[in-house]
């Protein structure tokens, strides 16, 4: 079944939703964000090719996604993470109940931010007939490597082999939307 755009997008950002809920993978996405660089929206994306379109996307692909999101991801949605996450610690008057009202509308702005990033990556996602009957989990493991390897050519810093468990831990979880 072919999506619309629109479609393609609402259900790209449930997919999103669905696998980050899921026990682990938020902080196995956190650990890719913080030690990789890896912009998560774009690498659930990627796995959301996978495994609901089975498309495995190319190195090539993938430097399109991020040429597309890289300007609203830098100057929009870091920002906003970077003041909720400041807000934990302070300045003064932070933390307070106060600011914890102030930073959750800034964590509900930065969401919003990051759905419009999905609506662009999905826009944006490369289309095209299904490349296999079904994605299995290294297929799926070998093209969300590629999205931290991105990444990581970028940043440095982590080797890979220290990300494969979070890796793994996020395969695990959309692999179960296979079954």
């Amino acid at each position: 079944m072919k999506l619309s755009r629109p479609e393609l997008e609402a259900d790209s950002w449930a997919f999103a939703l669905d696998i980050y809920a899921r026990p682990g993978v938020a902080d196995a996405c956190l650990q890719l964000q913080n030690r990789a660089g890896v912009d998560v929206m774009m690498f659930l994306m990627v796995g959301y090719a996978a495994v609901r379109h089975r498309i495995l996307l190319t190195l090539p692909e993938i430097r399109e996604l991020d040429e597309a999101c890289h300007p609203w991801r830098e100057q929009i949605v870091r920002p906003l993470r970077a003041i909720r996450v400041g807000l934990k610690a302070g300045p003064s008057p932070a933390p307070s109940s106060e600011t914890e009202q102030f930073r959750s509308k800034v964590k509900s702005i930065e969401l919003a931010a990051e759905r419009l990033q999905n609506q662009l990556l999905a826009d944006r996602l490369p289309l095209r007939p299904a490349e296999r009957d079904a994605v299995n989990a290294e297929d799926l493991r070998s093209v969300l490597r590629n999205v931290v390897t991105f990444f990581l050519e970028r940043r440095g810093g982590t080797p890979i082999a220290e990300l494969l468990p979070s890796i793994d831990e996020i395969v695990e979880a959309a692999m179960q939307d296979t079954r």
